[in-house]
């Protein structure tokens, strides 16, 4: 019986070519913004947090105000504190900025100086076109080495190996540091550039380099099966207590992907929801179909009841021509759908994450609308009485 009102639908919307088009289009359009929004949406969400996760989705970064940095508070050995008091960390790394001059031959750049202990490069698993990072040694001893970001190498030995050669930094007066690494390029985080960076033991960084003993920044890292913003809410709350909420600032980029996340969430969401109501204008279009088809085929239906047919077979029959076209309409919208995802993530270099779920809670949602509009047809084809569909004109 399905089987041949299956039959009977393609029957019958080769006999309105025209018609069963238009109403079609409706379907087609709303599954296929649906589709779209929601994979272009889930698509953006993923490539947004890939380039966050960059500055590592399990590391905390905490900013001591510069009123805070001379009050002894946050000195180097305050790492060793963190680490002891707040649950789930597993590293913390004292780390100093500030900008200089780098210097080889006549070749001279701009670049960030970064002064971190020898683990610095482990933590962050930084990747080297050359060498290494320096050891815990040159640290201790204050020895004048440096690790370059790969635009600073570019820059100032294009054509050579930088290793073992000697660059020239300027803050005050000129030192000249040995290099021992090059950083293999690494996409920008929010709060540094690995490129235009050049890194330096942390000791050197504050006796030779400035003449500091404070710390600008911690780095921590999250120990594994820990979640990080519950960790950086510990940490943020630990720090609260000690110097107050204005004597810090803390970044994640674990939080900032999670709020990321929840914006191109809630907006693809809104856009999907104003993307559904083309469905029920569909909808009203498939309703227009059936009642026409239901005037057209009057006799066909008293043939049919007047041979033995009941109501429930009859409203069996129209209700499957309208899921029938739904369920058309819906796969051709996911093939457009998916073809304008392709297109839009394409366009934006994104990675495409097709949105199963978007597949198939459109094609359930048409599915519904088949039904719900097909009803009523349905239910009027299967109440006319045979001697009067028989006489219709």
């Amino acid at each position: 019986m399905l089987f041949e009102n299956i039959k009977l639908a393609f029957s019958a919307m080769r006999g309105s070519k025209m018609r069963t088009a238009l109403s079609l289009l409706g379907i087609v359009i709303g599954v296929a913004s649906v589709v779209a929004i929601l994979t272009i949406g889930q698509s953006a969400s993923t490539s947004i947090t890939d380039s966050i996760a960059v500055g590592g989705l399990d590391m905390i970064t905490v900013y001591p105000s510069y009123a805070q940095r001379s009050s002894g508070t946050f000195d180097e050995e305050f790492s060793d504190t963190l680490l002891r008091d707040i649950e789930g960390l597993t590293t913390v790394l004292p780390q100093n900025n500030s900008n200089a001059q780098i210097r080889s031959g006549q070749e001279t750049v701009n670049a960030s100086v970064s002064g971190v202990l020898s683990s610095y490069g482990a933590v962050l698993n930084l990747e080297y076109a050359e060498g290494g990072f320096f050891e815990s040694m040159d640290n201790i001893n204050y020895r004048q080495v440096i690790v370059l970001g790969s635009d600073i190498a570019e820059e100032l030995f294009p054509d050579q190996s930088a290793v073992g050669q000697y660059v020239s930094v300027f803050r005050n007066q000129a030192k000249s540091y040995l290099v021992v690494g090059v950083l293999e390029s690494k996409d920008a985080t929010f709060n540094l550039s690995y490129d235009n960076t050049v890194f330096i033991p942390y000791n050197t960084y504050g006796q030779r380099f400035t003449n500091t003993s404070g710390v600008g920044a911690y780095v921590l890292k999250v120990q594994d099966g820990y979640d990080t913003i519950e960790v950086s809410d510990r940490v943020t709350e630990y720090l609260d207590g000690i110097v107050g909420s204005d004597g810090y600032n803390i970044f994640s980029p674990a939080s900032l992907a999670d709020m990321a996340n929840e914006i191109t969430g809630t907006f693809s969401a809104f856009l999907a929801a104003i993307a559904a109501i083309s469905l029920l204008v569909g909808g009203i279009g498939i309703m227009n179909i059936m009642l026409v088809s239901v005037a057209e085929r009057t006799k066909e239906i008293g043939i049919r009841k007047a041979l033995g047919a009941s109501p429930n077979v009859i409203r069996g029959q129209f209700i499957c021509e309208a899921l029938t076209l739904t369920i058309i309409g819906g796969l051709l919208g996911i093939a457009l759908g998916a073809l304008i995802s392709y297109g839009v993530t394409n366009v934006m270099d994104w990675s495409l994450h097709l949105s199963y779920t978007s597949v198939i809670l459109a094609l359930g949602f048409s599915m519904f609308v088949g039904v719900f509009f097909g009803w009523y047809p349905a239910m009027k084809a299967s109440r006319l009485d045979p001697i009067d569909a028989l006489n219709y004109e």
